[in-house]
């Protein structure tokens, strides 16, 4: 396996859940970390908590100047940039008949815009030193659907689709990963506000349902391939689930 001493990488939704937890861990291994999010509030505890080898960047993803600056303060501060996370998504389900056109127009800018505003911010530095690595957060819901979940899945099987291309386009020199988690004991769905959705979970409190850290290790397992190997795809499941 490859050190991930003095890499630098950057993540998107960093300021909890699994973007937060694999900063901690990544750090430990000696790697450098930008972490960017919306609430900066939880950027500055988390940086205060890891100390001189992390910066933060407020960023909104949906934004695509925010993700050219969150780039270049990077470079800025550490020189150039090893790795690309695209980590920031949302999870506001609901039923097609319920017509919650905002929050789909939501997933839409960050899930999918997010990334492609990500890759589009760093793949002219990595292309320029010939080496990079970016990765993408999809879902399980991005390999299979079911009611209730259609336009988030959607919105999941486009970084799908992106991803792919992007590792067909660029995989003479840069390394392209996709994660798909399972179920996850995270905020990701916490801003659900379908009566229907609610209480069909309400059901399913006792699923199982994986650590934020087991993401982070599939992350590190990644990175931490030799130069000549890339993993393009990890699916991460609890043991138990089904779908």
């Amino acid at each position: 396996m490859q050190s991930i001493k003095d890499k630098v990488i950057v993540i998107t939704g960093a300021s909890s859940g699994i973007g937060a937890s694999a900063a901690r861990k990544l750090t430990q291994l000696g790697a450098k970390v930008v972490l960017a999010a919306r609430r900066e509030d939880q950027l500055k505890t988390l940086v205060t908590e890891i100390g001189e080898n992390a910066m933060y960047v407020v960023t909104d993803v949906a934004k695509r100047t925010d993700l050219d600056n969150l780039i270049q303060q990077a470079i800025a501060k550490f020189g150039h940039v090893d790795v690309m996370w695209n980590n920031a998504g949302i999870m506001p389900i609901s039923f097609f008949e319920e017509g919650h056109v905002d929050e789909w127009d939501k997933m839409i800018d960050i899930n999918i815009k997010g990334v492609l505003y990500g890759i589009n911010a760093v793949l002219p530095h990595m292309l320029q030193r010939g080496e990079g690595h970016i990765l993408s957060t999809s879902s399980v819901g991005g390999l299979k659907t079911s009611p209730g979940i259609g336009v988030y899945s959607g919105t999941k099987f486009a970084v799908k689709a992106i991803m792919e291309t992007l590792r067909e386009e660029v995989a003479q020199t840069i390394k392209v990963t996709t994660i798909y988690p399972g179920a996850t004991k995270s905020e990701l769905g916490h801003d659900i506000t379908s009566p229907k959705i609610k209480g069909l979970y309400g059901n399913l409190t006792n699923m199982p349902k994986l650590d934020e850290e087991a993401i982070a290790n599939a992350v590190i397992y990644a990175i931490s391939q030799p130069d000549n190997i890339t993993v393009n795809e990890v699916v991460v499941r609890p043991l138990g689930q089904t779908r």
